[in-house]
């Protein structure tokens, strides 16, 4: 591999481990001599730039008895290997992006290998090795093509993207509301309530795990066999759901806190992948605590885009202050609870109207929004947070996902990237909710107090996670 360039070894000085750097670089060569390496400007969602190396090339793909090249590109972090890279797909003007289960529909990858990096247990050789067996189960990339010409694969998909239902032939097009709440306590039912009397569903399972702590709660629904509502014990009631609800909680009675969520963890690791597995284009949300740890849990075991996996997180609080501020201080501006979900968690407020159709942003600078925020949060104190009202929270999140509403709910999601944010954390962060899954609003400049109390959260979060066997 070809480092000499001026330019190269330029952005190859940045690199915080450039010996170890050079020698992966060395054998992803020895391995893929196709991957070459370039110089380029990286942006990240939060719309900052820095200056990193990337390897572009092809990956060797068959499918259906045919071999594809699918062009891929990497972006080395500048604490790369130690860091995973930035991995997408970037498709010829005659290919289209295939949205799947590893990769979305702005072609960012997305596999076990990226969440679970460890250096030097983890190497790009091994990620590209993956990725190829990857897109043989489920190719990234098709070809734009029309009329007769069509590729027999593609009148095949589309044929299998048909369902047959009592009322004749359905496309996924029109997909059924179904949406699935697994946990059979208090914040179940509460889920399973709110959701029916604020959302439009065709369908909505209760599905009670037997191994939670929580379980029981749906035998009353049995009894009186709502309307819409189908009650179970058996996870795969769940296939075919565009949302799932996940409340269920298995704390134990062991005195060390990481402990107890390593309960909660091994509950997940027997659930989680199945219900991705049954319902791979559903968005997961998390209900269970900690909610941002959970959040980051679920996202490691399902394989699911971080998209696709969020957190209830703050969107109550969010809720409660933005009336707050509307009813009590007349702002009449959205404004969204961030941050971990504890004593850490910090107000920001929109920087345009809910009418005024402008782009939402947060806007820039705590100078003179701190007092209001600062009284409305106040005013918030002795608001507990009781089962009903979670429920009613998760019904709004849901009710956005269903009806592709595109509105701005602060839940926990991904936020490495965020802010300056290097840790791979989840956070409760702006996010416009649709059909897709969430959109991060951009970062903003937050004041010191503010900012320290993030940094506080990214450091206790990463903490307790690298203690806890996902």
């Amino acid at each position: 591999m070809d480092l000499s360039s001026e330019k190269i070894q330029r952005s190859l000085s940045k690199y915080k481990f450039h010996d170890v750097a050079v020698e992966e670089l060395q054998k992803i060569h020895r391995i893929y001599p196709g991957m070459k390496p370039a110089t380029g400007t990286y942006t990240f969602s939060d719309s900052t730039q820095k200056e990193l190396l990337k390897l572009t090339g092809n990956v060797p793909v068959k499918y259906g008895g045919r071999t594809y090249n699918f062009p891929i590109q990497l972006w080395l972090m500048d604490s790369f290997p130690f860091t995973p890279p930035i991995c997408l797909v970037r498709p010829t003007p005659n290919m289209v992006i295939r949205e799947g289960k590893h990769v979305d529909a702005r072609g960012r990858i997305y596999l076990p290998g990226l969440h679970n990096w460890d250096y030097p247990k983890s190497s790009v050789v091994g990620l590209l090795t993956e990725m190829i067996a990857k897109f043989e189960e489920d190719p990234p990339l098709s070809s734009k093509t029309t009329g007769d010409n069509r590729d027999p694969h593609e009148l095949l998909a589309f044929v299998s993207s048909l369902q047959i239902s009592d009322g004749g032939i359905r496309h996924h097009d029109q997909p059924i509301d179904k949406v699935s709440v697994i946990g059979g306590g208090d914040l179940g039912m509460a889920s399973v309530m709110s959701i029916l009397a604020k959302c439009k569903v065709d369908k909505l399972v209760f599905i009670d795990v037997a191994e939670s702590a929580t379980k029981g709660g749906s035998t009353d629904l049995e009894i009186f066999g709502l309307p819409r509502v189908a009650v179970s014990r058996d996870v795969a009631a769940s296939a075919g759901s565009r949302v799932v609800v996940v409340t269920s909680n298995a704390w134990s009675s062991e005195q060390s806190y990481v402990r107890v969520v390593q309960t909660n963890v091994d509950l997940y690791r027997g659930i989680i992948p199945n219900l991705a597995r049954l319902s791979p284009t559903a968005v997961m949300l998390i209900a269970s605590q900690p909610v941002d740890i959970m959040t980051h849990v679920a996202w490691r075991q399902s394989g699911l885009p971080p998209t696709r996996v969020i957190g209830a997180g703050c969107n109550l609080e969010s809720e409660r202050l933005s009336h707050i501020l509307d009813i009590n201080m007349n702002t009449h501006k959205p404004a969204w609870v961030i941050g971990e979900l504890s004593d850490n968690k910090v107000a920001v407020m929109s920087s345009a109207g809910p009418s005024s159709g402008a782009q939402p942003g947060i806007a820039p600078g705590p100078s003179t929004t701190k007092p209001l925020l600062d009284r409305a949060f106040e005013m918030m104190k002795n608001r507990g947070q009781r089962s009903w009202s979670v429920g009613l929270s998760i019904a709004d999140i849901t009710n956005s996902i269903l009806t592709d509403k595109m509105k701005t709910h602060s839940v926990s999601t991904l936020a490495q990237g965020w802010g300056g944010i290097d840790a791979e954390v989840f956070l409760s962060l702006p996010c416009i909710m649709g059909s897709k899954g969430s959109t991060r609003l951009a970062g903003a400049s937050l004041g010191q107090e503010e900012d320290s109390k993030i940094r506080d959260s990214v450091t206790s979060l990463s903490s307790l996670l690298s203690q806890l066997r996902i």
